[in-house]
């Protein structure tokens, strides 16, 4: 999860999960078993009291403990923690670690420094997004790209076995965790000491939390103040887990899922909904992360300057929905008509309560981008007037989670 910055995770649909897990009458069973993965956080957010999962980069993901709204608010006022380990991680090294990660994202990454981040984008030979990663510089020629859902690890493996390059793609024993919310620093401060207060937006730092070899890095899938805290040893899952719970005592620290409402409040974009490999950069308003005029070659490279010189023929928008609350989530691809004739799909909806309003993301065509545009969604609660609107739809400057 992140937000243009940050980490992708999606809000999930599949409700409670396994024999040994109560259930109520009538609502579907997620079961648990050996083929999917479980986080070293898992019997902890058990614990907890998660009672929803979905299935995320072949693991289970906590999807829900109390309620989205309480959970949407707790996150903006207090500090909330997040297993979301099912960002895995690909990492890059060796001697031509930097030169293949150059050829694998169309972003200029001579502007990336060793112990900095960035926010990128993965494309095909056609300029199609198989991934939308933060890359993470640990080292000259070592990097990790934490990931949204995609198998962008066999991806990256193709192309290194192509490529002449003398490089290692790998998965390494890491799994992060969320901090997030206002008091995420002070909740790190507790944690690790005042050095974090200096740590910059998209920066990290080695360390270790009660002994336990951490890397934290100034990120999140929120667009609030927030952290990830990124676990090197897998066997002590659990310990870092009370650990961080035990400092956030005091700040009132609980841990929620991935908060849908708020990434989309934030013009946060989930793979898999929001765009797919169908997709291309310029289309979903991630063109900044395209460096046509870098040095260096990259996958996708004439594709992706063919359809900027030639324009793209639809966009990824943000509308606001008029009347009441929407009481659903997007579980559908719902049409979108312009003068009663379909002309695209909504990809994610929510109710913001800040705004006390239902907004959503939704695939039109490019003459219909256009903001103020009127059109009209299909919903679980029957057609709508809507509006395309500004994204994203609070804190447009992202001034919040850089504060």
């Amino acid at each position: 999860m992140r937000n243009s910055s940050n980490k992708r995770c999606a809000f999930p649909a599949q409700f409670s999960g396994g024999d040994d897990i109560p259930h109520n009458e009538g609502q579907s069973t997620l079961f648990f078993g050996p083929w999917y993965r479980k986080s070293p956080f898992f019997e902890a957010t058990q614990r907890a009291g998660a009672k929803a999962y979905d299935i995320y980069n072949h693991m289970y993901l906590p999807g829900l403990y109390t309620d989205p709204f309480e959970e949407y608010w707790h996150l903006i006022n207090h500090v909330t923690l997040w297993d979301v380990s099912v960002e895995r991680q690909v990492e890059i090294s060796g001697k031509d670690g930097a030169k293949f990660a150059e050829l694998i994202t169309p972003r200029d990454l001579t502007k990336c420094k060793v112990g900095q981040g960035k926010y990128v984008v993965i494309t095909d030979e056609n300029g199609g997004i198989i991934n939308d990663p933060v890359l993470i510089r640990l080292e000259k020629n070592r990097f990790w790209l934490s990931l949204a859902n995609s198998d962008t690890l066999l991806w990256a493996k193709g192309l290194a076995v192509n490529s002449g390059m003398d490089v290692d793609i790998s998965e390494p024993d890491v799994s992060p965790l969320q901090v997030q919310g206002p008091d995420s620093k002070n909740v790190l401060k507790d944690l690790v000491g005042p050095a974090i207060l200096d740590l910059g937006y998209y920066y990290f730092m080695n360390t270790t939390i009660a002994g336990i070899p951490v890397v934290i890095t100034r990120t999140g899938w929120t667009a609030e103040v927030g952290y990830e805290v990124y676990l090197t040893d897998g066997r002590r899952g659990l310990e870092l887990w009370d650990r961080i719970m035990e400092a956030g005592k005091k700040y009132d620290l609980r841990p929620i899922a991935p908060s849908e409402i708020r990434r989309i409040e934030g013009g946060i974009l989930n793979y898999g909904s929001d765009m797919t490999l169908e997709n291309n950069p310029y289309e979903v308003g991630l063109g900044w992360l395209v460096d046509l005029g870098k040095k260096a070659d990259f996958v996708g490279k004439k594709a992706l300057a063919k359809i900027k010189k030639e324009g793209v023929k639809r966009k990824l928008v943000g509308v606001e929905i008029q009347g009441p609350q929407i009481h659903a989530w997007a579980t559908e691809f719902w049409d979108v008509k312009k003068n009663g004739k379909k002309v695209g799909h909504l990809t994610a909806l929510t109710y913001s309560p800040r705004l006390e309003k239902n907004i959503a993301y939704a695939w039109v065509p490019i003459r219909l981008a256009k903001l103020g545009t009127r059109l009209t969604i299909a919903t679980s609660a029957g057609e709508r007037d809507a509006t395309v609107a500004k994204k994203p739809f609070v804190d447009p400057k992202k001034s919040i989670p850089k504060s």
